[in-house]
C-alpha cells in the first residue's frame, strides 16, 4: 500500500471517527439514547466526504511540485 492511500485512509477513518463521536456526545447532552446507526450513518458519510478531501489536497500538492 503506498503512502498517499494510507494517508487517504487514515484520515477518513480518523475524521469520520471524530465528527461521529462528537455528534454522538451532542446527542447524549440533549438526554438522547445512543443510536448506532446515527453514529454509523455519520461515521461513513464524514469519513467518506474526508477521504474524498485528502485526495483532492493531495493530489493538488503532488501537482503543485511538478
Amino acid at each position: 500500500m503506498n503512502k498517499r492511500i494510507k494517508s487517504i485512509i487514515i484520515g477518513g477513518l480518523f475524521g469520520g471517527t471524530v465528527f461521529a463521536g462528537i455528534m454522538a456526545g451532542f446527542d447524549y447532552s440533549d438526554g438522547e439514547n445512543f443510536k448506532i446507526w446515527r453514529f454509523l450513518w455519520n461515521f461513513f458519510f464524514f469519513g467518506g466526504f474526508m477521504c474524498f478531501l485528502t485526495y483532492y489536497n493531495l493530489k493538488k500538492q503532488s501537482k503543485n511540485e511538478k
